[in-house]
């Protein structure tokens, strides 16, 4: 069972990171820069959380992860705080 307190440290990390930025990460990326060894069950939870979650799949590659800077109700007030 994974640690909850480091999946709840890597669910804020990434909101942060990545909410709102224009940036994106793949899995390589989260796991080579940022130890984040499961980025599809992160970005599960913060699609559970309510944020946009945005897949870029682009041909040869693999996918990589953008999230808006609103969440589903139009908020942009921090979801994991």
């Amino acid at each position: 069972m994974a640690n909850l307190a480091k999946v709840r440290g890597q669910n804020k990390f990434l909101e942060t990171y990545l909410r709102g930025t224009g940036r994106t990460m793949s899995a390589a990326q989260a796991q080579a820069n940022y130890g984040i060894q499961r980025m599809a069950a992160r970005v599960y939870d913060l699609r559970a959380a309510g944020l946009n979650v945005t897949t870029i799949r682009r041909p040869g590659t693999t996918a990589t992860y953008r999230i808006s800077s609103r969440d589903m109700t139009g908020s942009r007030a921090k979801v994991f705080a």
